[in-house]
């Protein structure tokens, strides 16, 4: 089923039609500047609404320039800021500690002391889920990240790789909540060529079929338009002062995607449209 067709799949009765899966309302974010003796204005009166897209699920890209307040808006969701004023919401309900997402950073997050088996399943362990059943959980999702045999290794350098850190964090995030996904530019601290190849990881995992009855909700901060236009269904660019969107783009792209994307000569042309809205030449 392509979006379109689960569009007007969802929307043929109205009263049947399903909330934002994620969505910011209203949202007022300020901070005390000491300096200027003044309020800074991060956000104001800033509203988002991730579409639902039922049995197919969506890769949500948010960029802007620095200061745009991006990562904020993850952060909300994670429950690990609210706003000054405003409402988040988390599959049509109102954010609870129960429903916050967890959030893959940039900044490898893994408990050294632990191995990779404990660190996958340390969410399910908090939660209280006995020891045998959270490994056993957190075991299949090591097999979807790619891990499997490396479960019994501290999750440190240089036992694990760069890359092979951030899949940890990804595995562990999964399974916490296998229906969403955050990610804040994760792959900012890894070379060009690991980057490129997480990248691709990322776009097979999200179309691999052991999450294809999740329909999972990813949402990527990036700074770069190549893995922007890769991976993103619905790419949303920001500008600051105060933080705001200034386009909503659709990629016209198939939904399932591989290598031979990037040599298409429409992949080239919607990296060279956004680089021209983030360097300001399109209004």
């Amino acid at each position: 089923m392509s979006r379109s067709e689960s569009t007007k799949e969802k929307t043929t009765d109205g009263a049947g039609a399903l909330p934002p899966v994620l969505e910011l309302r209203g949202i007022h974010q300020k901070y005390y500047d000491p300096k200027k003796g003044k309020d800074f204005v991060v956000f104001d009166d800033f509203n988002l609404a991730v579409e639902d897209y039922p049995n197919i699920g969506q890769f949500i890209v948010i960029m802007g320039k620095s200061g745009c307040g991006k990562s904020t808006l993850l952060r909300y969701w994670t429950g690990l800021q609210k706003p000054t004023s405003g409402e988040v919401f988390v599959g049509g309900q109102p954010l609870t500690e129960n429903q916050s997402i967890p959030m893959v950073f940039q900044q490898y997050s893994s408990l050294e002391w632990f191995t990779v088996l404990e660190n996958v399943a340390l969410p399910l362990t908090l939660k209280g889920i006995a020891k045998k059943e959270a490994h056993a959980r957190a075991m299949e999702m090591i097999k979807v990240v790619g891990l499997e045999g490396h479960q019994n290794k501290f999750a440190k350098i240089p036992q694990l790789s760069g890359g092979q850190l951030q899949r940890v964090a990804i595995a562990r995030s999964l399974v916490a909540n296998p229906n969403m996904l955050l990610l804040d530019e994760p792959y900012g601290a890894l070379d060009g060529f690991t980057r490129s190849k997480m990248q691709f990881f990322l776009l097979d995992l999200f179309q691999k079929s052991e999450l294809a009855s999740l329909n999972p909700t990813v949402v990527l901060v990036t700074h770069d338009p190549r893995e922007a236009v890769l991976l993103g269904n619905d790419i949303y660019i920001m500008d600051a002062d105060p933080g705001r969107i200034i386009k909503h783009i659709k990629p016209d792209l198939p939904d399932q995607r591989d290598k031979s994307i990037r040599k298409s000569a429409r992949f080239t042309e919607i990296v060279a449209y956004i680089e021209d809205v983030m360097e300001g030449t399109i209004q």
